[in-house]
């Protein structure tokens, strides 16, 4: 038994290992580059929309105040040169560790075009009026689940919130004072692009005194 199961593992493990493909991306230089890290994400952003499900899902990373980091994956909502914007419950765990520290990464990965992008900044809330014409645009239901779920607290079980959802009263939803945005302020950008042999192109942008600095990075 132990053997077979010894085998069982080492066979996982090597099917594990031989998962790989090799990338075959349009090369990314500086030159090729948009000046403005804002412009070149939204270029490769109008790209993703043609060939990703979910285009503007994201991965946030937070540090809790014992350092420890989590990751989630939420949605981009808003962005322009002022910051990237994404809502959430502010009891949430990931509200308490923006709270904590306010610094903050997504990631963007798109696997159609062998793509990701990092970018790290400063974490603001967004002001009320934004959150509040955000909330009104997202559907009923949606909003009946931000008013009714204490999100990242235990519960005792789904049937209690679901007939809270089935039964709540849907006239004159108003947001929440607990849910709302938030607007990640970039400091930094890294577009990566795959490349055959695992020689990737990375190219990073920098704010420096109020400027952008383009740099490439190796692999």
């Amino acid at each position: 038994l132990y053997e077979s199961l010894f085998l069982l593992i080492m066979t996982s493990k090597d099917n594990i290992d031989n998962i790989r493909r090799d990338y075959k991306g349009i090369r990314l230089c500086k030159l090729n580059t948009d000046a403005s890290p804002i412009k070149q994400f939204e270029n490769w952003l109008n790209e993703a929309k043609s060939e990703i499900k979910d285009p503007t899902a994201m991965s946030l990373s937070t540090v809790s105040a014992n350092s420890r980091p989590s990751s989630r994956i939420v949605l981009l909502k808003e962005f322009d040169e002022n910051g990237f914007s994404f809502f959430t419950n502010y009891k949430s765990k990931k509200a308490n560790e923006m709270k904590d520290n306010n610094f903050a990464c997504l990631l963007f990965y798109w696997d159609a075009f062998d793509r990701q992008i990092r970018i790290e900044g400063k974490i603001v809330e967004a002001e009320p009026k934004v959150s509040d014409r955000y909330f009104k645009s997202r559907p009923e239901d949606s909003q009946v689940a931000a008013i009714i779920s204490p999100q990242s607290a235990e519960i005792p079980n789904r049937d209690e919130m679901d007939r809270t959802f089935a039964f709540y009263d849907r006239d004159n939803l108003e947001r929440p004072d607990y849910w709302g945005g938030y607007k990640l302020i970039p400091e930094y950008f890294e577009f990566w692009q795959g490349q055959e042999s695992r020689l990737h192109d990375r190219i990073v942008y920098k704010l420096e005194e109020g400027k952008w600095v383009k740099k490439r990075l190796a692999p």
